[in-house]
């Protein structure tokens, strides 16, 4: 095939490549990020966009194309509607459109671009690292390939598609349904509120081009076995023929440390002397050299990296089954990250602005991070591989909801091929990540079905990690993980012989920062405060909370959120990343407290939570000193708690309750030696009052989703001093 000259490819690479530059400006959002100045057409997310495996011949096709939204009956355009700024989502101020696709219409891509004669003879492959749902590309006007869904990374080979000695024209439709279609979306809505946010259509990762060689590396797949103190990679090879070999060569700091060959096909091990584990306090990375060969002569090669880490389950020393990271028992806590921005929605403004969500989670004492409903770009993974951030990893959701006690959903065959295939995809893409412990399949009953199906899938398409079967709610028993979600919390599931015990979600403690939030009124969040310091002493409270439990068992906690996002106002920092909303160094204390020791909780006495206590109860206002010790309750009931209605998240209910309140009493026997640093363990919705021998022991506002722990005020505990102790809780 016939190109141009490098002196003319330098010469178009200068003047073309779709509109004018200099007439792109960002649309006025709401919120902006400091980074979103750094955002211009001639570097929107220029880096490398595969850093797990690295080409030198590439070309990135970010920057500005043509786009058109038009019914989606109709055919291409005739003519654009002007400019838009790729990779940012066309609903984001970073594109330049700010405008909303609907299901019944698609979007339009146009761009050209020109080769570098370089590439002269050798195969062009055109990568879209995502493109949120339905994409259609055509080449020169020959339809070049088709992809469905919004999370996975897809190339196609377009070499018989481009012409000699003229500019390349990229033409890509895209439709997506957002919250009308079954397919996994996220929290992607046409009409955002509350948890539910702007939608994102069309390209929101980087597009680019890469030159191969007729056969050429496709794909890698990097094992490491620590117990063995091994690597094994497989080379995945298109076009291979017999003579065909791949040579391996791993380094530390760059001193080779092992080298092999092997087939293309083949799983290759390479024995490490005295290996490096990766771990979140030192994320050692190994660097990888691959050379594809053909009859002894280099034909390809690309630059990688691995990280020798091992995720599995183990029992402590009581017995107690736990997480464990290179076979040490480790305490994971950290965010839900939603990976949202205000500027640019799915798509981070910059690769910096990637890596300081992640640096600053790091510097709070967090070593981990859920990934909600959202899969990222490659180099978000990258980043925690380098800096050391536990990632566990959500499978965006889609189609309907079950309740708790419902049963799996029966997705229409449509439905169950769709999410199937983009799991796959997602697993395949994103495995060689060392960051990545954990799959989670699926979030809140959402999309829910064939659960022990789907886990096992999972398993066989990745043996080397965990899998969280459900997260909160529908619960299968199934996977290696028991996950609960309480809010505010915190809480933890029974304990079970052969999966570890993690609470998914809890916190949501809301607070809106004028002027860094996403609107100034009628924000959302699980509990509101309305001073950081208020929000500070709350996040300190839960924490004090969460460290017995993990002495009980508690083996993760997942605190929502990294950020605020949109509405809701639950986030450690702001949407805009310009604050952290509590005193940093308060909760970074309080975070690195929970991979110490925690104390050691012995029960003085029992609540209702396993077996019903019988409790004194009224639903009339009792006459005034109700809750001290010696007054008069003989005209009261005598019931087991606990008291609620049916259905009331986390309560365990044994006396139905349905009046607006209720007064409760209850006496016990107490060794006083027993009260050091007593609390209490209660389930209540909503506000409570809770009293010792007739001094304020709690006071609870809101509600909570599971029985809890809460500290007894110390003259409520100096009140016990008679070992014959009445307790009474108002509701």
């Amino acid at each position: 095939m016939k190109r141009c000259s490098s002196a003319a490819w330098l010469l178009v690479a200068l003047v073309s490549g779709g509109p004018a530059q200099a007439e792109w400006k960002a649309a006025q959002g709401r919120l902006t990020t400091r980074w979103a100045k750094d955002v211009s057409p001639q570097n929107a997310h220029p880096e490398y966009p595969r850093p797990q495996m690295v080409r030198k011949g590439w070309r990135n096709l970010n920057g500005l194309w043509e786009y058109a939204i038009r019914p989606r009956s109709e055919e291409r355009p005739a003519a654009f509607d002007g400019q838009i700024l790729v990779p940012y989502p066309v609903e984001s101020a970073l594109s330049g459109v700010m405008r909303p696709v609907s299901p019944d219409q698609r979007l339009w891509y146009r761009r050209t671009f020109e080769l570098p004669s370089a590439w002269e003879g050798k195969r062009i492959l055109l990568h879209f690292g995502a493109v949120d749902w339905e994409a259609t590309v055509w080449v020169n006007g020959r339809k070049a390939g088709e992809h469905r869904g919004g999370y996975d990374p897809f190339a196609i080979d377009i070499t018989e598609a481009v012409k000699p000695i003229q500019a390349q024209e990229i033409v890509v439709a895209v439709f997506d349904p957002t919250n009308t279609g079954t397919q996994p979306r996220g929290k992607q809505v046409l009409k955002p509120g509350g948890i539910w946010y702007t939608a994102t259509t069309g390209i929101w990762q980087t597009a680019w081009l890469e030159a191969v060689p007729p056969t050429y590396l496709q794909s890698l797949r990097i094992v490491p076995d620590v117990d063995a103190g091994a690597v094994g990679v497989t080379a995945v090879v298109q076009n291979a023929g017999p003579e065909a070999r791949v040579v391996l060569e791993a380094s530390a700091e760059k001193e080779k440390v092992a080298e092999g060959s092997g087939k293309p096909g083949e799983m290759l091990v390479l024995p490490l002397k005295n290996p490096r584990l990766w771990s979140p306090d030192s994320p050692f990375l190994y660097d990888l050299k691959v050379t594809l060969t053909k009859s002894g002569q280099p034909a390809d090669e690309v630059s990688s990296y691995f990280g020798m880490r091992k995720i599995s389950l183990g029992k402590d020393k009581e017995g107690v089954v736990r997480l464990m990271l290179n076979n040490q028992v480790l305490f994971q806590l950290g965010p839900l990250d939603q990976g949202f921005w205000p500027d640019g929605l799915y798509t981070a403004p910059t690769d910096e602005a990637l890596r300081y969500d992640i640096e600053i989670l790091k510097k709070l004492g967090c070593n981990m991070a859920r990934k909600h409903v959202k899969v990222e770009p490659d180099r978000w993974y990258y980043w925690c591989d380098r800096l050391g951030l536990l990632v566990w990893q959500d499978m965006p959701n889609g189609d309907r909801h079950v309740r708790t006690k419902e049963p799996d959903l029966r997705r229409t065959a449509e439905s169950a091929r769709q999410f199937e295939a983009e799991l796959k995809g997602v697993i395949e893409a994103r495995y060689n990540h060392p960051s990545i412990v954990m799959w989670v399949p699926f979030n809140e009953g959402w999309g829910q079905y064939d659960t022990e199906r789907i886990v096992a899938s999972i398993r066989r398409h990745d043996p080397s990690r965990l899998v969280n079967n459900a997260s909160g709610w529908a619960d299968r028993g199934v996977g290696d993980v028991r996950d609960v979600h309480s809010y505010p919390g915190p809480a933890i599931p029974p304990l079970e012989d052969r999966r570890a015990a993690v609470l998914g979600e809890f916190g949501g403690l809301g607070l809106p920062l004028r002027g860094h939030s996403w609107q100034d009124e009628k924000n959302w969040g699980y509990r509101s405060f309305t001073t950081r310091e208020a929000l500070t002493e709350a996040y300190l409270g839960l924490l004090h909370k969460l460290h017995p439990l993990v002495g009980q068992g508690l083996c993760a906690a997942v605190y929502t959120q990294t950020s605020d996002v949109e509405m809701e106002v639950n986030g450690l920092m702001t949407y805009d990343r310009a604050l952290i909303k509590a005193d940093a160094d308060q909760i970074t204390k309080a975070n690195r407290r929970l991979y110490l020791p925690p104390p050691k909780l012995r029960q003085l006495v029992p609540s209702s939570e396993k077996e019903g206590q019988p409790w004194r109860s009224t639903t009339q206002k009792p006459a005034e000193g109700w809750q001290r010790p010696g007054f008069d309750d003989s005209a009261w009931k005598t019931e087991p708690g606990g008291f609620g209605r049916e259905g009331t998240p986390g309560a365990v209910v044994r006396t139905p309750w349905t009046s607006p309140d209720i007064w409760l009493r209850r006496t016990f026997t107490l060794d006083r030696a027993g009260l050091a640093q007593p609390h209490l363990r209660i389930h209540h919705d909503e506000d409570a009052e809770v009293y010792l021998n007739g001094v304020p022991a709690a006071s609870l506002s809101g509600y909570a989703t599971s029985y809890s722990l809460v500290p007894i005020r110390p003259d409520a505990a100096e009140a016990a001093g008679d070992c014959r102790p009445n307790m009474s809780q108002q509701v």
